[in-house]
This record gives C-alpha cells, structure tokens and sequence, in this order.
C-alpha cells in the first residue's frame, strides 16, 4: 500500500521550544507508516497577528503557508492551536487554497488516529500515570478528545482524572501578555486542582510552557512532556 505523504508542520513554539517534540511526532509519524517531509519555506500559521486584529498581517502569512504547503497529501501539526488556525480560518483569510488546506490539515493525535487508524503505540509508559491538559483550540475547534487520552493509555500509560482538564490554562496567546493577572490566576487554579502524577501533557506547547511556568514557583510539580514526545516514548520500549 502507499504510504500516505505527509508534511510536518512544526510552529513557531514547536521550532523554538519543542524541537525535540517535533522530532519526535516525525518518528512517530514513520512508525506508523507515513512518508513525512519537511517543507523549509514554513514559517508562522498567522494566528498571532489574526487574534491581535493585523488581518492585512495575518492574510499575508496564510497566503505564504498555503504556498508552502500546497503539494503535502496531508498536513500534521505537533499543535491543536495552530491546526485550529487552518482549520477554521483560512477559508476566510486565503480563498486561494485555503479551504482546501484545511481539509487535508491536522493534529497530531487526530491524525494517527483517524487517518493512520492507530490503537496501539506499545508499552513504554507502563507504570506511569499521567494528567493530560485539554487545549482549547484542539477540544473545541477540532473536537479533539478522546484521540490524545487513547494514545496514551494504548502507551501504557494511567490517565488520572484531573477535574479541570478541560479549563483553559490563561496562556491565549496575547491574552497571558495583555492580562498578565488574569492569566496567571488562571493557570494557578489548574495546579491547584493537579493530581499527583509522574507527567503533564498536552498537544499545545503554549499551555505546556504556561503550566510549567507557573508550576516553576511550587516546592514540587510534575514533570511536564508534549504529547508526542511521551507517545514517542511509549512507542520505543
């Protein structure tokens, strides 16, 4: 059968923050059966300037990365917020491919498990237990649930119930800078609600950083891990 073709989409904060992350949704992109490349020309989605209200800014980007991304079969992000981006506004912001783009875009879990139809990633987790962090962009704009939480189970990992894994982090992008207070209040009020667990993790790396961050400043906090970094290892045993 022929592989599907795929093409990373890395982000702004998976290039400067979770290059390992990136690195490793590649190899388990591979793993799985998917011929991925790496498309040099990517750079931001647009959604920074598109939240902050610069369209003319935004509309550029988006024109860019259709571009870029024009030959990709398919396109995988290590990132629900910026899949969101494609997914729900490109058609807006690029009618010159845009539609279509975000047709044939998504997350990293979404796409292993619908397109890639994995239910077994292998047993590398086994033993530990895990709180995952629902992104907003990836729970409510791609309806992403279930998808990471299966993944990680199928790891070997124990998801703990965490009652506010569906809360917003405060992170928002230009949110946690505009309203710095609010922000923190925000994040603090998850860790406030955090079981004990060996790992935090998620899909976006924004929530990740905000989380961790703020978790920095307690005498003790779990260690946080991007999603396809702890399947990468689960996959490895």
């Amino acid at each position: 059968m022929t592989p599907i073709k795929v093409a990373l989409f890395a982000t702004c904060l998976g290039d400067q923050f979770f290059a390992d992350a990136c690195a490793d949704a590649v190899r388990l992109l591979r793993r799985f059966g998917a011929e991925v490349d790496f498309p040099e020309g990517q750079t931001c989605c647009g959604q920074p300037a598109w939240n902050s209200g610069h369209r003319r800014d935004a509309e550029r980007m988006v024109r860019h990365t259709i571009d870029v991304l024009r030959d990709a079969d398919r396109v995988v992000l290590p990132s629900g917020s910026c899949a969101g981006m494609i997914r729900s506004f490109y058609e807006e912001l690029g009618p010159d491919g845009g539609r279509e783009l975000a047709a044939r875009t998504f997350e990293l879990c979404q796409f292993l498990v619908h397109e890639l139809g994995v239910t077994k990633i292998g047993t590398g987790l086994d033993g530990l237990t895990v709180a995952y962090h629902h992104g907003c962009h990836a729970l409510r704009e791609l309806g992403v649930d279930d998808e990471p939480l299966a993944l990680l189970r199928s790891s070997g990992a124990t998801v703990v119930e965490w009652v506010a894994d569906r809360e917003c982090c405060g992170f928002g992008g230009l949110f946690s800078a505009k309203m710095p207070e609010v922000s923190v209040a925000m994040a603090d009020r998850k860790l406030d609600t955090l079981p004990d667990v060996d790992f935090v993790t998620s899909s976006d790396g924004g929530c990740l950083l905000q989380l961790a961050g703020r978790a920095a400043r307690r005498p003790t906090a779990p260690t946080f891990a991007h999603v396809a970094s702890l399947l990468w290892r689960g996959a490895s045993a």
